[in-house]
């Protein structure tokens, strides 16, 4: 894949991060929606502020994407 792209036009605002979350460091009432799942993935913006919870990785990069973020990884 050899495809050029331009980064300058890469919006700082529409960067959101994608990150593992364990279900125990998590509130009781999402523990219980978890229905016995480990580890969520969250995605959060640049603030730190989390936007959203789901299932696994490739999910949330879908889920920014449809809502034309730039998912990026947090190791």
């Amino acid at each position: 894949m050899n495809t050029p792209y331009d980064f300058d036009r890469i919006d700082e605002n529409r960067i959101v991060y994608v990150r593992p979350v364990a279900v125990a460091d998590l509130p009781e009432d999402v523990r219980q929606q978890a229905q016995g799942i480990d580890q969520l993935f969250a995605v959060h913006n640049a603030e730190g502020e989390r936007l959203a919870l789901v299932r696994d990785r490739k999910l949330a990069f879908v889920l920014a994407r449809q809502n034309d973020l730039a998912p990026v990884n947090v190791h």
